[in-house]
């Protein structure tokens, strides 16, 4: 029954017969007691994204991948990133498979993508907060692509790293949506290290943004932020 569901999802099209997509999330439900089941539904559905299935096929199992995805399936969404229709779907797969893999590939896709692929994929490393990634992020501050620039500020203030910090802090942009996003960045991270008890770093990120002669708003974030640090 499986397989010849998964037969007929190679064929799918939205608005069509749902029966082998039900047939699919019955079998992710019936093997959620038995590893080797589901390992072997993950195998096939990686299949689906390594053959000629259609589009909405495979857009249908990256969203099944997202829901019991391991290490295994990360190669054939990996392949997934550089392709416009199914990249975002892929994306938000890997995002939520825990395993370190995962997190590799998208990191590796950084130099095979660009636009709003590359933005996707930054966009997905914040959203993990991949600490591993700050260092490739860092230099896309002052890419020629201002949506990238940006992305990279904002997905750098979701990793709220010390590396991600020094990046936000260093960082000259001359587009003032990328400047925003560096300096909202950049108290993103001093409040993450506040609230874990790293004064030391929060207060030399406050600093720093004072000396940049913050707007209004930013300043009185930054006053807030100093006295915490200073327990007041």
């Amino acid at each position: 029954m499986l397989d010849q569901a998964l037969e007929a999802l190679k064929t799918y099209d939205w608005g069509s017969d749902l029966a082998p997509v039900k047939a699919i999330d019955e079998a992710i439900l019936s093997s959620a007691d038995d590893g080797a089941a589901r390992s072997e539904l993950e195998k096939a559905l990686a299949a689906v994204l390594d053959s000629d299935a259609s589009r909405d096929a495979k857009d249908v199992v990256c969203r099944r991948l997202m829901q019991i995805g391991t290490a295994a399936c990360v190669p054939a969404l990996a392949k997934c990133l550089t392709d416009e229709n199914l990249s975002h779907m892929a994306r938000y797969a890997l995002e939520r498979i825990q395993a370190p893999e995962a997190a590799k590939s998208l990191r590796d896709a950084l130099d095979s993508v660009s636009g709003n692929l590359k933005v996707g994929v930054i966009g997905s490393l914040g959203a993990r907060k991949d600490a591993d990634s700050a260092a490739q992020l860092a230099p896309l501050l002052g890419d020629s692509d201002t949506k990238v620039a940006r992305a990279a500020a904002i997905a750098l203030g979701d990793i709220q790293t010390v590396t991600a910090a020094k990046a936000l802090g260093t960082a000259k942009p001359s587009d003032e949506s990328v400047k925003i996003a560096a300096v909202d960045g950049s108290l993103a991270c001093a409040e993450a290290m506040l609230a874990e008890g790293n004064k030391g770093e929060a207060m030399k990120l406050y600093k720093g943004l004072l000396a940049n002669s913050p707007a209004k708003h930013v300043k009185l974030a930054v006053t807030r932020g100093m006295l915490a640090c200073a327990g007041k």
